[in-house]
């Protein structure tokens, strides 16, 4: 059986964290559900705004308030902070570009 300590051990990766980071990585890279599933959770812990959420989850900003609402998940009004304004206005761009 194949373990992290042998990743590194043949000098393959330079941590044990740098492996589980890559793996986490593409695990999250193949599976959409799980992309999906991780961003409702930190946008329901307010760690992410509706725009993070979004490029998290890998879908547009409208469709991750949809995902939000069809989850019981109730999305908030507006960003609490200026950063958060200008994620959701360039996640909004980018959207808009995607359809042009």
């Amino acid at each position: 059986m194949l373990n992290v300590q042998d990743l590194v051990a043949a000098r393959l990766y330079a941590s044990e964290e740098a492996v589980i980071q890559d793996a986490l990585r593409l695990l999250l890279r193949e599976r959409s559900d799980l992309r999906i599933g991780l961003a409702v959770y930190r946008y329901e812990q307010e760690a992410i705004s509706l725009a993070k959420a979004a490029a998290l989850a890998g879908v547009s900003w409208p469709q991750m308030r949809e995902i939000l609402i069809e989850r019981g998940v109730q999305p908030r009004l507006g960003p609490e902070a200026l950063e958060e304004a200008r994620a959701e206005v360039q996640a909004l761009r980018k959207d808009f570009e995607r359809q042009l």
